[in-house]
């Protein structure tokens, strides 16, 4: 996320869990509100860049809102992991330190995924360094013939979305623990107490 870590987030969805209501809901709330459908991009909504450029501030935060609401409605778990860049020598240590993280993961929950009969992993390839990890790890942990590897374009794939958003809420959190906040994260998100007992305390309710 910036030279200083890297975090990782594995969403989990059980797919019997079906979100379409959820999506339907959001979509429907969007239509009401006068809000345009786009793709969440937590970072280019905070800071107007891309799609989001021409939007206010008040609109931003608008959207903000509409998809908080319903991220907190989905039948999902999380699972984060940052790594300090600077505590490893190479991108190569921060590979394997993920690797690890992620083997650990899955033999502490292992029960839990042997009860599927496939795992699909969606993701886009966007890091290699992160996608190297994620299929060293799951070829280890897991069966091979159980995995099914998909890849993932947020536009299409609301989960991709929400996972967007717990990265930047976790992150977000490193910053104020650091101190290291900006003006716009405290625009959206206020001070320290009032981001970690709203909207963070919202997203761990997810936490593994």
């Amino acid at each position: 996320l910036d030279s200083h870590h890297y975090l990782l987030t594995l969403v989990i969805h059980n797919q019997s869990d079906s979100i379409t209501d959820s999506i339907t809901h959001y979509e429907r709330a969007l239509a009401d509100k006068g809000l345009p459908d786009l793709a969440f991009h937590a970072s280019p909504l905070l800071y107007a860049k891309d799609e989001y450029k021409n939007l206010t501030l008040e609109t931003r935060k608008r959207l903000l809102s509409s998809f908080r609401v319903f991220f907190r409605h989905l039948p999902i778990r999380y699972w984060a992991f940052s790594v300090k860049t600077k505590e490893h020598s190479s991108s190569r240590n921060v590979e394997r330190a993920m690797r690890r993280a992620l083997i650990d993961l899955f033999f502490d929950n292992l029960d839990y995924f042997q009860q599927f009969d496939v795992v699909k992993i969606y993701y886009d390839n966007g890091q290699r360094s992160i996608a190297d990890a994620l299929h060293k790890a799951i070829d280890y942990s897991l069966s091979k013939n159980a995995v099914v590897y998909k890849p993932a374009n947020p536009t299409d794939y609301r989960l991709a979305q929400a996972a967007d958003y717990i990265c930047t809420m976790e992150f977000t959190a490193l910053k104020y623990a650091a101190r290291k906040t900006t003006p716009t994260d405290e625009k959206f998100f206020g001070s320290w107490s009032m981001f970690k007992k709203g909207i963070l305390k919202e997203v761990r309710a997810k936490r593994i």
